[in-house]
């Protein structure tokens, strides 16, 4: 498919899986942030449909959805099947219920090796009963890990994240967290300014944990509304190595000199000079982990004037040296 201004645009099939008892913000939240991914770039496009054992399901708040598609006997190319949680009291309470059972037996016989697997909240417990977590990390809501570790014995479980990501399968906490989780994967598929956009239109805190190393640094000092400061930082993000002189991004944000430098200090809590840095350290982790460049040439296509002004200001970003992050991709 190709988009308005000529570019060619990749259509990401999503099934968003209804339990009994849905728990509302578990599909309203996230699917708001792929909503508006569709509307602020034309590279990636989300094809979302409901599906459901029956056409309609209850939730959480009383409200019934209908309409529901039914679940697919085949899941196409590239997938994604969204699990929505279901009520925590319902889940515990009732444990393994027929309808929860299908749809573990519905995952089980349609995912694909291409297939990625996104559970919000007790929608892992799913996933995990469909044996789609084994051999790999995963989280749930804290409620849920103690079943969760039952059901999927094969899998490794962890406490007091976010939200996790592995190869093609992704889980979070649930109830807010699921906006975290698709505000990653949008700025994965897409771009880290798409991601900050979408957050800045749904105000919300784009949240970092040092518990959770694959949340992206890319989204440091995103977490505020002020848009003459995100204009700066989307031009910074688009380009690190670019001459970044307080001019030049002064005149992107339409603000002065000095207005600038005093905004950006306010709301991001880092001077102009010391985000430009880290988004340049950012891009040579990158560069370093997807690449056998040697430093040099990191520090080049990063932005920096030599490899000692690369691991100098790395130094201040990061307690390992250059080379395990090299590691990490052997």
């Amino acid at each position: 498919m190709t988009s308005g201004g000529g570019v060619q645009t990749k259509i990401i099939p999503v099934f968003v899986v209804l339990p009994p008892q849905t728990l509302l913000l578990d599909v309203a939240g996230p699917l708001e942030v792929l909503r508006y991914a569709n509307q602020q770039q034309g590279a990636v496009r989300f094809d979302c449909k409901y599906v459901a054992a029956s056409d309609r399901q209850t939730t959480t708040i009383g409200l019934s959805l209908a309409g529901l598609d039914t679940l697919p006997e085949v899941l196409p190319d590239n997938a994604m099947v969204l699990i929505s949680g279901g009520s925590l009291m319902e889940t515990m309470q009732a444990g393994s219920s027929r309808e929860r059972r299908d749809l573990a037996d519905w995952l089980r016989r349609t995912v694909r090796d291409d297939t990625t697997i996104v559970s919000i909240c007790s929608g892992a417990l799913i996933a995990a009963e469909a044996g789609v977590f084994d051999g790999h990390h995963c989280t749930t809501h804290s409620d849920c890990m103690g079943e969760l570790r039952r059901l999927a014995p094969l899998a490794q479980v962890l406490d007091n994240r976010l939200f996790v990501e592995d190869g093609r399968r992704f889980s979070s906490a649930g109830i807010s967290t699921g906006i975290d989780l698709l505000l990653h994967i949008v700025s994965s598929l897409t771009s880290p300014v798409i991601a900050a956009r979408i957050a800045q239109i749904m105000v919300i805190y784009i949240r970092r944990t040092a518990n959770d190393p694959q949340i992206s640094p890319w989204l440091s000092g995103r977490n505020h509304i002020h848009p003459s400061v995100h204009k700066a930082q989307d031009a910074i993000v688009a380009d690190p190595a670019a001459e970044w002189s307080l001019g030049r991004l002064a005149k992107a944000a339409a603000l002065s000199e000095r207005h600038l430098s005093r905004l950006f200090r306010e709301h991001t809590g880092v001077s102009v000079v010391d985000y430009i840095n880290l988004m340049r350290v950012n891009l040579a982790r990158d560069i370093l982990a997807h690449s056998r460049l040697d430093m040099e040439a990191v520090a080049e296509r990063s932005g920096f004037a030599s490899a000692r002004h690369l691991r100098r200001v790395w130094q201040q970003h990061h307690e390992e040296p250059p080379s395990f992050y090299r590691t990490l991709s052997s």
